[in-house]
């Protein structure tokens, strides 16, 4: 829920604070300085800004200081930042600018070849690098957070308007506002006991939800510093940690797995970090994280919606996210009626037995913090249809009322009329020892439905054995009779947004028509081989005999 406190109001309490508060690269700023910093950006903010114009900035960066400072000025300010996708080109970019109303746009030299050619009408745009940046700011280095604001600032102003990753149709810019982003702040900081002292190690891109609500909001609400990386690399990531002192990070997508794929080295456990806070790293690459690095992991639920909240708590068992915060009522319903689905039974091992009866989709039953999509009236009646707020996202939930991540529900698969959840299967194909990571997506079945596909790349030096899979396979007590994959795409590294996340469109787009080997087990064979394109011209035959020819990615 929201919070009677304001970003701006955790802003101004940086100031007077010459202990050390942000590290980029050779850079260190103090507490004050970073105040000071943001004071005097959001004076010139409020004089860029035209009288009656929407108060948003675009902020295309790296993660460079001056993205917190920026995200300090529009607070102050009473503006709201719209965090920009460097990975978005041409018409995309300039739709997401506009459709967000910004009239100044903060960016670097890096990016500017990005917007050359746009048609971004009455848009100022600012070059950090730039020559004449600094002779631009000069008269507002006196500024006072509180000297300058567009209007009165309140816990309900608008302070983020950040862009969710939707696989179909244009990115929907979810609101934030500064009572919630605050509120969100101070309950990780409380469940996670931060401290000034704790060192908060920014390495996922700060356009996107995850760098902003769990690691730079809970580092301000406890007067931590930030340590900034400009792009995430897993090769840098222990020297970063080590030369920051760094004790907490924040991950997304596949990054976890990218770390584990790094050569060992002795001094692996020699750091401060205590804590990983994230997404879909999966309970097999968190063992292992933990095993090698000694930092534990929380795999956390929540998105930039902010529709409904799981938290962790003692007893959580392995696997599990947690249970419905306080004032949530969370259930895991079939999508089609609403019913709540089946509690989930396992083995004495831990594993599912009953995925297709137990998976649904998450809803919030409850009042939620939810505050909608900038401009888009159609996205905010779908998430909030019935009444409740339908996340988009598969769960199964045990009968102590624990709940499990199954996957987004575009990764949901439905072989031989049973449902299914990419990120279960993806969780025990994790368990092959050959496998450095799997990504698990639906393909069309020639007559009806989907067939599993997935995409695997292998640790280094290491060959695809298909007896070997097999048998893997086959041991797997919890990997239902649908569930084993079809096809399987040997990847040299899995494709990903520049989130971290997986790339599923372009992996469902191309299906088994790509340039990497796919190997595959037909109906009624006992072992995978190699598709030929002798295979493929007998897979085209049976799409079109059943009118299924023009599906992507058959």
């Amino acid at each position: 829920m929201g919070s009677t406190t304001t970003v701006a109001e955790l802003v101004r309490r940086q100031w007077d604070d010459h202990g050390t508060g942000l590290r980029y690269e050779g850079l260190v700023l103090s507490h004050h300085q970073v105040a000071a910093g943001a004071a005097a950006r959001a004076a010139l903010l409020t004089d860029l800004l035209p009288r009656g114009a929407e108060p948003h900035l675009g902020v295309l960066l790296d993660n460079t200081p001056e993205f917190p400072l920026w995200l300090g000025a529009a607070a102050l300010a009473g503006a709201a930042v719209a965090g920009l996708n460097p990975t978005r080109r041409g018409a995309d970019l300039a739709r997401d600018v506009v459709h967000t109303d910004c009239r100044v746009l903060v960016t670097e030299r890096a990016h500017l070849p990005l917007l050359d050619g746009l048609d971004l009408p009455g848009v100022r745009v600012l070059v950090t690098d730039g020559d004449d940046y600094a002779e631009l700011l000069a008269p507002y280095a006196g500024a006072e957070p509180g000297d300058a604001a567009l209007s009165t600032v309140g816990p309900g102003t608008r302070m983020l308007l950040y862009f969710t990753s939707g696989s179909t149709g244009a990115p929907k810019a979810a609101i934030c506002s500064q009572g919630r982003l605050a509120a969100a702040g101070a309950s990780l900081a409380s469940h996670f006991a931060v401290r000034s002292d704790d060192v908060h190690y920014v390495c996922m891109p700060m356009f996107h939800g995850n760098a902003v609500i769990a690691d730079w909001a809970p580092a301000l609400v406890a007067g931590a510093q930030v340590a900034l990386r400009r792009r995430f690399s897993a090769t840098r990531f222990l020297d970063d940690v080590r030369t920051h002192g760094a004790t907490y990070f924040t991950y997304v997508g596949r990054a976890v797995q990218y770390l584990l794929a790094t050569p060992e080295r002795p001094d692996d456990r020699d750091h401060r970090l205590r804590l990983g806070f994230g997404t879909e790293a999966g309970a097999v690459d968190a063992a292992r994280f933990e095993e090698r690095f000694g930092v534990r992991l929380v795999e956390g639920y929540g998105s930039s919606e902010g529709g409904a909240a799981i938290q962790r708590s003692a007893g959580t068992p392995r696997g599990a996210i947690g249970r419905a915060a306080p004032g949530d009522d969370l259930a895991v319903v079939d999508p089609e009626t609403g019913r709540e689905r089946a509690a989930a039974r396992f083995d004495p091992a831990g594993r599912l037995l009953n995925g297709d009866e137990a998976i649904g989709e998450l809803v919030n039953r409850g009042s939620s913090p939810f505050e909608g999509y900038w401009r888009n009236p159609e996205a905010d009646a779908a998430r909030r249809r019935g009444g409740w707020y339908w996340t988009g996202d598969l769960f199964f939930r045990d009968a102590d009322g624990f709940l499990y991540f199954a996957g987004r529900s575009d990764d949901r698969l439905r072989v031989d009329s049973e449902n299914l959840g990419a990120a279960v299967i993806e969780n025990i194909l994790a368990r092959w020892e050959a496998a450095a990571g799997v990504a698990v997506y639906a393909v069309p079945d020639p007559a009806a439905g989907d067939q599993v596909m997935c995409a695997m790349a292998l640790h280094g030096g290491v060959a695809f054995d298909p007896v070997a899979f097999g048998a893997f396979l086959d041991a797997q007590s919890d990997l239902g009779t649908k569930m084993p994959p079809r096809f399987v795409r040997v990847v040299a590294h899995l494709p990903v947004t520049a989130t971290g996340k997986i790339h599923r469109v372009g992996l469902r787009r191309e299906g088994f028509r790509c340039d990497d080997p796919v190997w595959w087990r037909p109906w009624g064979a006992g072992t995978y081989r190699l598709l030929t394109g002798e295979d493929r011209a007998g897979l085209d035959e049976d799409y079109r005999r059943h009118g299924r020819e023009n599906l992507p990615g058959r």
